[in-house]
């Protein structure tokens, strides 16, 4: 199993983020557009995980929920990976609000995996939404600049989502587990 921990933004928030996004598909068609409905804020990259390690991995991350309030976010900027958009090869919409609480909630989700045995590595953590890939990396300097800004809009997010990223065309996602912050866990692999 391919599998991370996200939040997901309110159907508000991905509704007032398409129309940047339409600007952007018009200006550069030829990248690989997210669809709406696969937009998520990723917490931590689990990478592939033995189905059988799941069980393991439940109770680290209701706990690290647990101990950590609702964020109040909202949309700040756009970015690209790498940083310098001449040569990148992700679009992105950036994430501000309750960024320090989202940083110590994406510490102690980092800790609970690794502490059932599952490696995440080191790579700095960056809040955003990828909204567009390019294979090849392309200029999307101009492309950057055509979305203008992005909509202002804040959310509260109050959950957690453990998700399994299901291989095929094009992104397919499962909730596999829900943990609400400051409560425990919801078991969704049966839906």
């Amino acid at each position: 199993m391919r599998l991370f921990t996200a939040l997901d933004p309110p159907r508000r928030v991905t509704d007032a983020l398409r129309g940047a996004v339409r600007r952007g598909r018009r200006h550069e068609p030829r990248l690989r557009w997210i669809a709406p409905e696969h937009w998520h804020l990723t917490l931590v990259f689990l990478g592939e995980v033995a189905p059988e390690r799941l069980p393991a991995l439940e109770p680290g991350l209701e706990r690290a929920a647990a101990a950590h309030p609702p964020l109040d976010l909202t949309l700040d900027g756009w970015g690209t990976f790498p940083p310098q958009a001449r040569r990148a090869s992700v679009l992105w919409a950036g994430v501000g609000g309750h960024t320090r609480a989202l940083a110590a909630l994406v510490e102690d989700l980092r800790a609970a995996v690794e502490e059932a045995g599952v490696e995440t590595g080191a790579r700095p953590y960056v809040p955003h939404i990828t909204i567009a890939r390019s294979r090849p990396p392309r200029d999307l300097e101009a492309t950057v600049a055509s979305l203008g800004n992005p909509p202002q809009l804040r959310w509260r997010a109050t959950r957690v989502a453990l998700v399994e990223s299901i291989p095929g065309q094009g992104a397919r996602y499962r909730t596999a587990l829900t943990c609400p912050l400051l409560r425990g866990c919801a078991d969704r692999s049966g839906e």
